[in-house]
């Protein structure tokens, strides 16, 4: 919790770079994605995936993908300590292997702001990486208030057509991410927070610029 708090004072909520104050993203060529999938049965073997496509045609331009070891046990509120490590690794390989290619912002399948204490993986990842992320999660995580309960099933179900969102507030009365419709052909939506050196209005244009079907291709690749 303490690493957690000192992290955290370092997350930056709003847009610091040019591209992202752009309507068109005009600047913005090269997009991240980052993903751990783990071993059916051993949940201490992982494929920890990089991709980096090119904007805005989303093409492939790198892709390093690995088993790793993974040491620290799964604590509720705490997968960061977890997954982190073996992603800002994989960061830092692009690094040095292929400098061009640096992403100019990732896309974390997790959650941001969207966190038990306002830092999940995205804000972890982008503070130790120093890089613009943005959380992407497939399911609500229930803090703050936020609950599967049936008024939010009719949010969800107010959400007619791709692009439609609407913000998911806590009892505490701050908005901690977007619920984002990003493909007409799929009512199920995602949920969008801030990592870090983003604003959430720009990490929800980019999610939905960046969808050819319910995922964004940079963590659906």
């Amino acid at each position: 919790r303490r690493e957690q708090a000192r992290l955290k004072a370092s997350v930056l909520e709003e847009d610091t770079e040019e591209w992202q104050k752009d309507a068109h993203f005009s600047g913005l060529e090269r997009v991240g994605g980052v993903d751990l999938s783990y071993s059916k049965g051993d949940d201490s073997r992982a494929c920890a995936s990089l991709v980096v496509l090119s904007f805005p045609a989303l093409e492939v331009l790198y892709q390093d993908c690995r088993m790793v070891a993974v040491s620290a046990p799964y604590v509720a509120g705490f997968l960061a300590f977890r997954e982190v490590p073996v992603l800002v690794e994989a960061v830092q390989r692009l690094q040095q292997e292929e400098p061009q290619l640096q992403p100019q912002v990732l896309l974390v399948d997790g959650n941001g702001l969207l966190h038990p204490r306002g830092f999940g993986t995205a804000c972890h990842l982008g503070v130790l990486t120093d890089l613009p992320c943005i959380g992407v999660a497939k399911n609500l995580l229930q803090v703050d208030g936020l609950v599967r309960d049936e008024l939010h099933r009719e949010q969800v179900r107010s959400l007619q057509r791709s692009g439609e969102t609407f913000p998911l507030t806590g009892t505490s009365g701050k908005v901690l991410g977007m619920a984002l419709r990003s493909y007409n052909n799929s009512s199920k939506p995602l949920y969008i927070s801030v990592g870090h050196r983003v604003s959430l209005d720009t990490a929800v244009r980019l999610v939905r610029a960046c969808c050819r079907f319910r995922v964004p291709e940079p963590i659906r690749q």
